[in-house]
C-alpha cells in the first residue's frame, strides 16, 4: 500500500524522534532511503531533517485530528507531493488531506513493514495506533540484518507513565484500549507524541510512594531529562509495570485516577 514497490526492497529499521515545539516529539521510520512521519505537529523541522539525511518523504501517519499531530502535514505533502496520508476514515472531516482512510483491524505494507490499525478511542473519539509487529532475520534478504523490533505509534492514548486527557471518550473506551495495547507483546517499544513522562511519574509517586517500580524509573527518568535527553521509547512492559492507568483495570478507577491527574499541580 505504501509506498509504491521497490526495484531493490529495504526495510524500514531506524525509528528516531524529531523534537518539536515545547514537548512533542515527531516520530520518522525510516530506511536511510525513504522515510515516513507520525504526526508531524510542524513541517519546517521536519523538512530540514529529512533533507540532512537525504531522506524521501513517502508517508505521514496521524494517529487523530489535534493540531500539533496534524499542523505540519499540509507543508510537507507541498514539499513532498506524492507522500501518502494515512488517517481514520471516521475523521475525513477533521484529517481532510488523507489519501489513505483506515479503520480497526486494516492491514497495510509500510517500508517493506506490515503495519496493523488498532482503534484505541478515548482521547478522541476517532483515535488511532499502529502496530508494526516484531520480524525475524532474513539472510536473503541482507547477511547483517538481524531480528527488527516490534514498535508502537500511540499518539496521545498512551504515554509513558500516563495517558491521554479525556476529551471525547468515555473511561471505559480509556480502559478498553489501554487493556488493547497493553495486551501487546512487552518487549514492543512505545513511541508517544510527548514527553510527558517525569510529570507522569511524578504524580504517580505521590499516588503510590511505596511503589518501588515506580520510584526506580522515576529516578531513571529524572536522570535523562537532567542530560536533556528523551524518555521516549518506552516498552509495553515498563508501562504494565510502571502506569498507573493501564494497572487501572476498571473504568471507574482510571476515572478517579484520571481526576486526580488533571487536578494535580506538583
Amino acid at each position: 500500500m505504501l509506498p509504491p514497490p521497490q526495484v531493490a526492497p529495504r526495510v524500514a529499521q531506524q525509528v528516531e524522534l524529531i523534537p518539536v515545539l515545547h514537548d512533542n516529539y515527531i516520530v520518522v521510520l525510516h530506511d536511510g532511503q525513504q522515510a515516513a512521519v507520525v504526526d508531524p505537529a510542524v513541517a519546517g523541522p521536519v523538512i530540514a531533517w529529512l533533507e540532512e539525511r537525504s531522506l524521501e518523504l513517502v508517508a505521514v501517519l496521524q494517529t487523530h485530528h489535534h493540531s500539533d499531530h496534524i499542523g505540519g502535514t499540509p507543508g510537507l505533502l507541498q514539499h513532498w507531493p506524492a507522500a501518502g496520508v494515512v488517517a481514520s476514515r471516521d475523521d475525513q472531516e477533521r484529517i481532510p488531506f488523507q489519501t489513505h482512510s483506515v479503520g480497526d483491524g486494516d492491514h497495510f505494507t509500510l517500508l517493506g513493514r506490515p503495519v496493523k490499525v488498532l482503534a484505541v478511542p478515548g482521547h478522541t473519539r476517532s483515535h488511532i495506533a499502529f502496530h508494526l509487529p516484531a520480524l525475524p532475520p532474513e539472510p536473503a534478504r541482507s547477511a547483517t540484518l538481524g531480528p527488527i523490533r516490534a514498535e508502537l505509534f500511540c499518539g496521545d492514548t498512551l504515554f509513558a507513565g500516563g495517558c491521554g486527557r479525556l476529551f471525547e471518550g468515555t473511561p471505559q473506551q480509556m480502559v478498553d484500549s489501554l487493556g488493547r495495547l497493553s495486551a501487546l507483546d512487552g518487549a514492543t517499544r512505545v513511541w508517544c507524541a510527548h514527553e510527558y513522562t517525569e510529570g507522569n511519574l511524578c504524580w504517580a509517586a505521590a499516588e503510590r510512594p511505596h511503589d518501588r517500580a515506580i520510584a526506580e524509573r522515576l529516578a531513571t527518568v529524572q536522570a535523562l531529562r537532567e542530560r536533556q535527553q528523551p524518555t521516549i521509547p518506552s516498552t509495553i512492559a515498563q508501562e504494565r509495570a510502571t502506569n498507573l492507568f493501564v494497572r487501572a483495570g476498571n473504568a471507574d478507577a482510571l476515572a478517579r485516577l484520571r481526576l486526580s491527574k488533571n487536578n494535580w499541580s506538583g
